[in-house]
């Protein structure tokens, strides 16, 4: 792919594209002129999605209103508790929550949603950001179905600085204020294939969604024009198996894309060989890595490879928290591409994450390796990786899709 249209593409898609949005269906349709200019042809396969309008999002601490965001889909209602900080998740800490509103260190996971609901929260806060930034952001967040499984306690997020300041100042009691209108609505994936000589299929995987603060050029525009680069050498170039190119919506709101793409082609699933995911490539910074849920061979193959092609790597087994993991749930073997950079260099999920951070000449170089990778499986006479998931994958998937919790799981 010419540098120029990288630049283009990020340029052209410098927006916040959230999933289920309007402005995530403008990106959809605009990756599908993409795939029509290169002479292919997509189409959109929709999707449910729980949405929610937010009408009031308010939080006095002992009376003094905090700039704060709702959460989504967390209900509507008032409640006015102590406020307690969480510093730790032990039994001793946790039994402190009961008939409180809790503040959280970080995301709200699955495990500390359960445990602060099994011991009688009321509400909850949570913060972002940075202490040290200047902005004072603050992510809008949801409370996901499968974290709440409709027990549903109102929260609301803040700015990390807020945060330092309720616990400084030893704020007695909270009130938290939200009323919102719940709905379905819809996200989208959108699908190419370039069939092979065999009735089997490759598919290739990037997410296209954003965060509400993030124009998502690392996280994940670059991943998207990846998959046009590869897409484009391969409208030229034979290759055996067949290639789909998949872009799914609504990754950042929990992998939904890939998620109801494995459920609604469930008999097609038996036909994939192997998923290939991009997700942040070609930042200026950082070195490029491959998570493979797969057979600890495809780890060595690529580490052989990238020798081969003079392409610095560091390649691991694990789960990756990305479009991959769906697939590989499935037993459906899956290889995750990034180049990962510290955070004081390029961040993710905040208005940090724009086309500033990347550089085509990069992207170009991540692309190029990516395209021999993929020849390399898509004219196999037989795709070497094994269709079989080792067990230690199937645990490791087992915990990061919150089906068992181990000692180590923290959220």
């Amino acid at each position: 792919m010419k540098l120029e249209k990288i630049d283009r593409i990020f340029e052209e898609t410098a927006y916040v594209r959230t999933g289920g949005s309007g402005e995530e269906l403008k990106c959809a349709e605009y990756l599908m002129g993409l795939c029509a200019e290169m002479g292919g042809s997509a189409h959109l396969e929709p999707f449910s999605v729980e949405m929610a309008d937010i009408h009031e999002a308010k939080l006095l601490a002992d009376g003094k209103e905090i700039i704060c965001k709702g959460y989504k889909c967390a209900g509507s209602g008032t409640v006015e508790a102590p406020l307690y900080y969480l510093r730790n998740k032990d039994a001793c800490s946790l039994q402190e929550c009961r008939g409180k509103i809790v503040m959280l260190d970080g995301h709200l996971g699955y495990w500390t949603y359960q445990d602060i609901l099994e011991n009688g929260a009321v509400g909850f806060i949570t913060y972002d950001g940075n202490a040290n930034y200047a902005d004072r952001d603050i992510d809008q967040r949801e409370l996901r179905s499968y974290v709440s499984k409709g027990n549903k306690i109102p929260g609301v997020n803040i700015n990390v600085k807020d945060a330092i300041e309720l616990i400084r100042d030893g704020v007695q009691t909270a009130r938290i204020v939200l009323s919102q209108d719940e709905y379905e609505g819809e996200s989208r994936n959108v699908v190419m294939e370039l069939p092979g000589d065999v009735d089997e299929w490759i598919v290739l995987t990037a997410h296209y969604d954003s965060t509400s603060l993030s124009q998502g050029a690392y996280d994940n525009m670059s991943g998207c024009i990846g998959l046009l680069g590869i897409a484009e050498h391969f409208l030229k170039q034979p290759h055996r198996y067949g290639l789909r190119f998949l872009w799914c919506g609504s990754e950042e709101r929990g992998l939904l894309g890939s998620k109801a793409y494995c459920a609604q082609h469930g008999e097609a699933l038996k036909q994939i060989v192997l998923n290939i995911n991009l997700d942040m490539i070609g930042c200026i910074m950082g070195r490029f890595i491959a998570c493979c849920t797969s057979e600890e061979k495809l780890v060595h193959y690529i580490e052989y490879l990238a020798s081969e092609e003079g392409f610095g790597i560091a390649a691991n087994d694990g789960v990756y928290s990305s479009d991959s993991t769906p697939f590989a749930d499935q037993g459906i073997p899956a290889v995750s591409f990034a180049r990962a950079v510290q955070n004081n260099v390029a961040t993710i999920h905040n208005s940090y994450d724009t086309r500033a951070v990347m550089k085509a000449a990069q992207m170009q170089k991540d692309i190029d390796f990516i395209i021999t990778f993929t020849d390399r499986m898509a004219n196999a006479r037989r795709c070497p990786v094994d269709r079989k998931m080792p067990d230690k994958m199937k645990e490791k998937l087992d915990v990061y899709l919150n089906r068992k919790r181990t000692p180590e799981k923290k959220d």
